[in-house]
C-alpha cells in the first residue's frame, strides 16, 4: 500500500471512528434527547462548551458525505487552529469531496470537489484538508486582508509547504490571482491577527515599518520585542487588543511603556482605530513623522477593509452567496 493510499486509508477510518464517537444518525423523525444537525441528521444533545459542540456537529455531517471527504475552507481553517477575520454567524459547513463523488446538497453545507493529490490530515480527531488548498478555496471568497490573517497564522504554525503552495501558485485555478495578492503581502513575524491588520495598515499609508524588532537602549540593555518599528525612527507601533484593557494587563502595559522612554515612544492602536477611525489615525501618524496629510493615501486601505470580513456588509454579501449555494434564501436580507 502506498503512502498516499495508507494516508487514505486513515482519514476514512477517523472519519469513521468520529461518527461512532459523535453517535450521529440519520432519520426523519427525531428522537427525544437528539439534537438536530441537519435535516434527517442528528445527534445525541450534550451540553458541553460551544467548542466541543461544533466538533460533534462536525462529526455528524461526515454521516452525509462520502468516504474520503475533508473539511475545507474555514470550517478546515478552525480545525487547524488558524486565527481568522471576523466571522458571520450561522457560517455553513465546507467540504471537499473526491472527482466522482456525489456533492450532497442540504442548508448548512458547501461542498466542493478534490484537486490533484490529497494532503489531507486529521486534526481533532476530523479529515481536514491540505493547508494550501484550505487558502486556496477561502480566496475564492474572502478579501485579501483576510487571507493574509490566515496566512500568517498558518507559517507561525508551520502547516504550510513552501513547495505546495508555490506550485500552487503557479497554476491558474479559481482563486490564485487572490491569493498570490495575500501571499506576497504575508509575514509569518505577525503574532496576532490585530498585529497583521496594523501592519497591512501601515503598508497601504505607506509607512514603512520593521514587524517584531528586538530593541534596546542607548547602552544596549535589552527593553523588549515590540510589534511594529517604524523604519528610520524611534517610533513603537503597537496593537492593543482586549486583553489591553484588564487592570493587570493596563498596570504592565504603563510599566512596560515607562520602560521605553525616554529612548523609544510608543503608541498602542485597537482595532476600532484602523476600521473606524483610519484617516484621524493615519493623521495623527502623520504628525509624528512631520509628513504632508495626503487623504489620498487612505484608497488602498479602505479597498482592503471594504472588501474583507470586518466589513458588516461584506460579511452579509457572502453569506446571503453561501445561503444561495446551499439551497436556503433569506430574502429579507437583501437590500
Amino acid at each position: 500500500m502506498s503512502g498516499k493510499q495508507a494516508s487514505g486509508a486513515a482519514v476514512e477510518q477517523a472519519a469513521a471512528a468520529a461518527i461512532k464517537a459523535a453517535g450521529a444518525s440519520r432519520g426523519e423523525v427525531r428522537l427525544a434527547g437528539m439534537r438536530r444537525v441537519s435535516h434527517g441528521l442528528q445527534r445525541p444533545s450534550t451540553d458541553s462548551d460551544a467548542w466541543t459542540e461544533l466538533l460533534r456537529d462536525l462529526a455528524a455531517w461526515l454521516l452525509v458525505l462520502p468516504a474520503g471527504a475533508v473539511l475545507t475552507h474555514l470550517t478546515g481553517a478552525m480545525l487547524r487552529g488558524w486565527e481568522l477575520p471576523r466571522l458571520p454567524d450561522d457560517l455553513p459547513v465546507f467540504a471537499a469531496v473526491r472527482t466522482g463523488q456525489r456533492r450532497p446538497r442540504r442548508p448548512g453545507l458547501l461542498c466542493a470537489r478534490l484537486v490533484g493529490e490529497s494532503h489531507a490530515e486529521v486534526r481533532h480527531g476530523l479529515p481536514v484538508d491540505g493547508a494550501e488548498e484550505i487558502l486556496l478555496r477561502a480566496a475564492r471568497d474572502l478579501g485579501v486582508l483576510d487571507l493574509v490573517i490566515m496566512i500568517n497564522s498558518a507559517l507561525r504554525l508551520g502547516d504550510i509547504d513552501p513547495d505546495r503552495m508555490e506550485a500552487l501558485l503557479r497554476s491558474r485555478r479559481p482563486g490564485v490571482r487572490q491569493l498570490r495578492t495575500a501571499w506576497l503581502l504575508a509575514d509569518r513575524r505577525a503574532e496576532s491577527a490585530g498585529e497583521t491588520v496594523l501592519h497591512l495598515f501601515h503598508r497601504a499609508i505607506g509607512v514603512p515599518v520593521e514587524p517584531q524588532v528586538r530593541i534596546t537602549d542607548e547602552s544596549g540593555r535589552f527593553l523588549g520585542r515590540v510589534d511594529l518599528l517604524v523604519s528610520g525612527t524611534r517610533l513603537v507601533h503597537e496593537y492593543d487588543g482586549e486583553h489591553h484593557r484588564g487592570k493587570v494587563q493596563q498596570r504592565t502595559d504603563l510599566r512596560r511603556e515607562r520602560g521605553l522612554s525616554p529612548t523609544y515612544t510608543r503608541r498602542g492602536f485597537t482595532l476600532d482605530d484602523l476600521l473606524n477611525h483610519p484617516a484621524a489615525t493615519m493623521h495623527e501618524i502623520d504628525r509624528t513623522l512631520g509628513r504632508a496629510h495626503q487623504s489620498s493615501r487612505l484608497t488602498r486601505w479602505r479597498v482592503l477593509v471594504e472588501n474583507s470580513m470586518y466589513s458588516a456588509s461584506c460579511r452579509r454579501r457572502l453569506l446571503l452567496r453561501w445561503q444561495r449555494a446551499t439551497g436556503v434564501i433569506d430574502w429579507s436580507r437583501v437590500a
